[in-house]
C-alpha cells in the first residue's frame, strides 16, 4: 500500500474471521473488529485506530491522572436522526477534533453492533425498527442495544473514557429519556445530537454521496437512486420524533448547520468546547489539496523569507496546471460514472506569509481564484539549528540530539519550536478547516503540511514528523462519512532537482554528513546535479481507494 511515511506500517492485526472464532461475546467481535483495532495507513483516516499509547493528541496542553481534561466529567454524546442526515460524519469530525484536544473520544457506532450480531450475510429482520415490532425482533434489538451499551461503560469506567459518542437513530422521545436517566444513574452527562435535515436537495446529496452505492442502486440514475434510497428508509423507521423535550440538553443541527437549536447546554466547559466546535463544521463533501511551494532563493534560510528561483516559479505554473485539469478530470470521471452534471466547487487556496507560498498562489491569483494568506500557516522554527548540518548539530547539541531522538514530536531545539507548538499554534487554522465549503488548496511547507494532514487522517504524533511530501505530488483528501481517504497527484515534468524534501528541515537522527555547514548554493535554489537532469514525464495518478473496501458494509446502514 502506498503511504507518505518514510517506514512501512504494519498490517491489518486481526481479520473479522479470526475474532468471530476466538471472541464469544458480540461486544468483543464488535471491538476487535478491524476497523476498530487496526493500524492505518496513513492513506486511510486512523479515526476508528484504538491506539494502545497516548499518541494521537497533537494538540493537548496537560495532562491529568485520571486522562479527563479541562475539569469535566464523563459525557455521552448521543446522536439523533433518521439515515443520510450525516449523524456519522458530525460524529466522526467531532471525535476527531477531540482527540486532537487529548480528549479520550471514542465513537460507538451501533450499526457496527448489529452487523456483528446479524453475522456475516445476515440481515435484520423488515421490522426492526417498527414500535410494533415483533417480539423476535425486539429481543434482537435489546439485545444489540444492551452489547453497545455496555461496551461504552466498560470504556468509561474502566479505560478513563470522557466522552463517548453513541452513534444511532434514536427515533422516540421516550427512548432519548430512557437513555438519559440510565446515563445518569453511571453519574454519565448526556448532550443529545441532532441532525435534521428538511432540504430535500441536500437529502438527495447525502444519500447520493453516501447510500447508494449498493448493488440495488447499480445503473440507476443517482438522483433517482437517492430519492428511492430515502423512500426505503421512510418505510423502515416509520416513526421518527424531532427533539424538543425541554428536560435535556440537546443541539439540534439544522440542514447542515445553516441554524443550530440549543437546550440547556449548560453543564461544563468542555459542553462549550463542543458546541463552539459544531458552530463551525459542516456536513458538506469537499476536497482538500496539500501541496509545497516553489524553490526559493535561498531555500535553506528561515530568516531570509527568500522569493521564488526561477525553477520555483516554473513549478508554480506547473503545479497550477496539474490542479486544474485534475479536477476537470475528477469532474468528468464522475459524470461519465452516471454522477450527475454540475458545475465543479469553487476553489479556495490558503498560503502563509512567506514568500515564497505567496508567489506560488499567485498562479492561482492571476486566474481568479480566491487566495487567503494566513499567518499562522508559517513553516516551524528551526532556531538555532538554521543553516546548521545534520553533523553539526550532533556535534553542537549532543544532549539535545538525544531528546530528539527519544520524542521528535514534542522536542524543540534552543529557540525553535515543536511539532506539537506548530500543532496548538494551527487550531484557529483548524476550525477553518472545518468551516470551509469550497474546494481548498493549501500552499505551505512540509511542516505545515504535516501536522494539517495528519489531523485530517488522524495520524499518531510519532508518525507526523515522518510524514513526507515531494515537490513533485499532490496530496488530495476526500472526505467520507466514516473515514476520510487521500489520494496523490503526479506533478509531470518537473526538474527532479525540485522535488527533495525541504533542506531546512532538522531530521535526527541522521546518518553523519561531511561537513559542519552547508556549502554555498550559487544561483539559488538547491545545488545542480553533475549531470543533466533526466525529466520523467507521466500523467497524473493516484493511490487505489483501500478504504473504501473497508467501510463497503456500511453503504446501506439503517442507522
Amino acid at each position: 500500500m502506498d503511504t507518505l511515511l518514510t517506514k512501512p506500517i504494519a498490517a491489518v492485526v486481526t481479520a473479522v474471521k479470526e475474532s468471530i472464532t476466538n471472541c464469544t461475546s458480540t461486544a468483543d467481535i464488535a471491538a476487535n473488529a478491524p476497523r476498530y483495532r487496526r493500524k492505518s495507513s496513513t492513506f486511510i483516516d486512523g479515526i476508528h485506530d484504538v491506539p494502545e499509547d497516548g499518541d494521537r493528541a497533537p494538540a493537548q496542553l496537560y495532562s491529568t491522572m485520571s486522562g479527563r481534561l479541562f475539569h469535566s466529567g464523563r459525557i455521552a454524546i448521543v446522536m439523533v436522526g433518521l439515515p443520510a442526515r450525516g449523524k456519522t460524519h458530525i460524529a466522526v469530525s467531532l471525535a476527531r477534533y477531540l482527540q486532537w484536544l487529548g480528549v479520550k473520544t471514542r465513537i460507538f457506532h451501533l450499526g457496527d453492533y448489529r452487523r456483528a450480531t446479524v453475522g456475516q450475510g445476515g440481515h435484520v429482520p423488515e421490522d426492526y425498527f417498527y414500535p410494533n415490532a415483533s417480539p423476535a425482533s425486539v429481543v434482537l434489538r435489546q439485545k444489540i442495544l444492551k452489547k453497545c451499551r455496555e461496551d461504552i461503560y466498560g470504556w468509561l469506567n474502566h479505560e478513563n473514557g470522557q466522552v463517548a459518542i453513541y452513534d444511532a437513530v434514536n427515533p422516540t422521545a421516550s427512548g432519548r429519556r430512557s437513555l438519559a436517566k440510565e446515563f445518569a444513574k453511571h453519574d454519565v452527562q448526556t448532550l443529545f445530537l441532532e441532525s435534521y435535515v428538511d432540504d430535500e436537495n441536500l437529502l438527495r446529496e447525502n444519500a447520493r454521496n453516501v447510500k447508494i452505492g449498493s448493488p440495488d442502486f447499480a445503473n440507476m440514475d443517482p438522483d433517482e437512486a437517492a430519492k428511492l434510497y430515502l423512500e426505503r428508509m421512510e418505510t423502515k423507521i416509520p416513526t421518527f420524533e424531532t427533539m424538543n423535550e425541554k428536560e435535556l440538553n440537546y443541539i439540534k443541527m439544522i440542514n447542515a448547520g445553516q441554524k443550530f437549536f440549543y437546550n440547556n447546554v449548560s453543564f461544563n466547559y468542555l459542553s462549550h468546547r463542543i458546541v463552539f466546535y459544531l458552530t463551525n463544521t459542516h456536513i458538506k463533501s469537499r476536497a482538500t489539496f496539500f501541496v509545497r511551494p516553489g524553490t526559493a532563493t535561498e531555500e535553506e534560510s528561515y530568516k531570509a523569507d527568500a522569493p521564488l528561483s526561477e525553477e520555483g516559479m516554473k513549478y508554480a505554473r506547473v503545479m497550477t496546471e496539474t490542479v486544474i485539469k485534475h479536477r476537470e478530470q475528477e469532474r468528468a470521471s464522475r459524470i461519465a460514472q452516471g454522477g450527475a452534471d454540475v458545475p465543479l466547487r469553487p476553489l479556495t487556496v490558503w498560503c502563509s506569509t512567506r514568500m515564497r507560498t505567496l508567489q506560488t498562489a499567485d498562479v492561482f491569483k492571476e486566474l481568479g481564484y480566491k487566495v487567503r494568506q494566513r499567518s499562522q500557516m508559517a513553516q516551524i522554527n528551526p532556531g538555532v539549528c538554521e543553516r546548521l548540518s545534520e553533523r553539526a548539530i550532533r556535534r553542537l547539541y549532543p544532549e539535545e540530539v538525544v531528546k530528539h531522538e527519544l520524542d521528535p514530536y514534542h522536542h524543540r531545539y534552543p529557540r525553535a519550536e515543536s511539532y506539537h507548538d506548530l500543532a496548538v499554534r494551527l487550531e484557529p487554522i483548524i476550525l477553518e478547516l472545518e468551516r470551509e465549503q469550497n474546494d481548498l488548496l493549501i500552499i505551505a511547507h512540509e511542516s505545515v503540511l504535516r501536522v494539517l494532514y495528519a489531523y485530517l487522517m488522524h495520524c499518531s504524533t510519532m508518525d507526523i514528523p515522518n510524514l513526507k511530501f515531494p515537490r513533485n505530488e499532490i496530496i488530495e483528501v476526500i472526505p467520507g462519512a466514516y473515514q476520510n481517504d487521500a489520494k496523490r497527484i503526479h506533478i509531470p515534468g518537473l526538474d527532479p532537482r525540485t522535488v527533495p524534501g525541504s533542506p531546512e528541515d532538522i531530521r535526527i537522527p541522521v546518518p553523519d554528513s561531511g561537513s559542519d555547514t552547508p556549502a554555498p548554493l550559487p544561483g539559488g535554489g538547491l545545488s545542480a546535479p553533475a549531470v543533466p537532469p533526466i525529466f520523467i514525464e507521466k500523467p497524473p495518478e493516484k493511490v487505489v481507494n483501500t478504504a473504501a473496501e473497508a467501510v463497503r458494509d456500511k453503504i446501506t446502514d439503517e442507522d
